[in-house]
This record gives C-alpha cells, structure tokens and sequence, in this order.
C-alpha cells in the first residue's frame, strides 16, 4: 500500500511512538518475511523473529514471546491494523497511567462482527465479548493491547476456545474477572483492518492521499506526470502517463502506459502498453497489453498480460494470461 507492505507501515507507527525494541510473531512464512523486514535498522528498530509453529491464538503469541518480553510492559499490534493517524498519544498515556491492561477500540456500525468491549462512563472496562448476536456496545477493538507483566499469568491460566486457541479477550476477561485495572481508549482517527482486497484498496487510498510529491527516478520528455507522484530513484517513465497520487518503485519500468490516481506499482516491476487505475501492484510483478485494469491487488513476481478491463485478485508468484 502506498508502495509498502502492511507490515512495513505497522513497524513505521510502531517505531515513530517510542517502541525500538520490536519481536515478530512468525510462522509459515518466515523466511520471506525475514528477507522483507531485515534486522530492523532501515526501521530505526531491532527486531527479534519469533516462531509460532502453528497458528494458536494471540495468547499463545504472548506465550510464545515470554522470553523476549521478559518483566516487561509491552505493546501487542497486530500486524494487519492501518492507523495512519498513528498512536504516540496512546502509547504516552499507557506507560504514564500502567492499568493492567488496556485495550484501543473503536465505534462500529456492524459491532456482532467483532469482539466488543463494554465499558463504564470512565473507561473501565466491565465485559468483553467476541461477536455478539446481541451486542451491548458498538466499541470494538481494533488489534492495539497494552500488558503489564500480569499478563503472563492471565495467559498461563486460561484454557483454549472452541476452536482450540488461546484468545486474548479471554485473557483480558481473566483480568477483569479478578478486578485488575482494565481500561479502554477510543481510537477516532482512521482504522482499517487489511483483512480483505476491498480493506486494502481503501487503506491505498488513504494513504496515497497524504502523498508527498517526489521524482527521483528518470522522466521522458514524452511524459506526463501530473499531481503527487512518487518516482522513486532507479524508476524510469517512457511515453507515459501518471496521474497524482501514485507511487512507482525503485527500479520499476513504466512504458507506453497510463498509471490512474490511488496507484501504487512496487519495486522492480515492469509496466509496459497498460492502463491501471486504483490498484497496488507488488513488487516483481510484469503488466503487458492491459487495457482498463482497476481496483486490484496483484501480488509478487506476478505475470498478466492482455485483456480488457478484469478486476484481478492475484497470489504471489503467480502467472496470468487473459484472453483478449
């Protein structure tokens, strides 16, 4: 998004609240994360690689990362969560105040379809409860914790769910149950859950509108490049347009096309006789022949050539060919 992964823009809000000290959560995919995310210098932050074998709950991460987290009050964040508006004052107020716990949420319209918090008139926490038939609060939380310690023996005493994992809201409930001090803030900026193509392309949006224009990267004369565009260095545009906002990666070739607004095209990505609009194309990718190409997510190293106009869900690595 914005010519970054998700994972990229979480540890951008991470690290710029103070949080240097940062440990992923790894599972299947830890090799191609590890090589996405590095040590975490270009962040300004250290990051440990913590392997979960098997997806069992976000209690179990904490389970998973009690050596790392060690006396520790820390913040859990999971790493599909966009919040732009970033969450330095959040942060400030927890390590002022230390409740037990506290938990970010946020006013829906559909409250059944999370977990939702219901709090008194001073933040504290009563009852959370994970999709409600019958909701009594509309503040769900949005993936943003905050732990003391006491955390750990909340996680040690709970057993799995129904559906075999260990879930935090249990933990926190636990907590809650034995009077701890659980609080609750209400996040009012921007919050998106990356959990789906439609999520992602308005988290694009979002973020390409904060734009600042850049043109690093190499300009045809037979270009036109208008409105906050980001050609970042090693791109180069041939008999091209673009239209603001739009990124294009280091090393991208865009050729003979037409780049619409809310355009995100990656890093070493190879353009050529195509109109895309209201896309983000990932890094590697190869576009060819496409003619009206919008509101897709087009994942690594992918090939698509031809067509009219298609609305595209591609994986990683893949290969598509469309009939004209």
């Amino acid at each position: 998004m914005a010519g970054k992964a998700v994972l990229e823009h979480v540890l951008d809000n991470i690290v710029a609240a103070g949080v240097t000290d940062i440990g992923i959560i790894v599972g299947d995919q830890a090799e191609r994360i590890g090589q996405a995310i590095g040590d975490g210098s270009r962040f300004g932050a250290r990051i440990t690689y913590l392997r979960q074998d098997q997806p069992l709950g976000l209690a179990h991460c904490v389970t998973v990362a009690r050596d790392f987290l060690g006396d520790d009050d820390f913040l859990m964040y999971l790493g599909d969560n966009i919040l732009p508006e970033g969450i330095g004052g959040i942060v400030r107020g927890f390590a002022a105040e230390r409740p037990d716990a506290r938990i970010v949420v946020q006013k829906v319209a559909d409250p059944s379809a999370f977990g939702v918090a219901e709090i008194d008139a001073h933040g504290v926490v009563g009852a959370l409860v994970e999709k409600p038939v019958r909701p009594r609060s509309d503040l769900a939380l949005i993936g943003l914790y905050f732990f003391t310690p006491v955390i750990h023996e909340a996680v040690a005493a709970i057993e799995p769910s129904a559906r075999g994992e260990l879930e935090i809201t249990d933990a926190i409930q636990w907590l809650v149950t034995r009077g701890r001090t659980v609080t609750a803030v209400e996040y009012t900026g921007y919050w998106q859950d990356t959990g789906n193509v439609d999520a992602v392309l308005d988290c694009n949006r979002r973020l390409l509108d904060r734009l600042t224009a850049s043109r690093a990267g190499e300009i045809d004369a037979d270009s036109t490049v208008t409105g906050p565009v980001v050609v970042e260095a090693g791109a180069k545009v041939v008999r091209s347009r673009i239209e603001g906002p739009a990124v294009i990666g280091a090393g991208t070739l865009v050729e003979d096309s037409r780049i619409g607004r809310y355009t995100a095209i990656g890093r070493d990505c190879a353009v050529r006789d195509t109109r895309i609009g209201a896309s983000i194309v990932q890094d590697g990718t190869t576009l060819t022949g496409l003619h009206g190409l919008s509101d897709s997510l087009i994942g690594r190293s992918a090939s698509v050539r031809a067509g009219s106009h298609h609305r595209l869900i591609v994986g990683d690595d893949s290969e598509v060919e469309i009939a004209r």
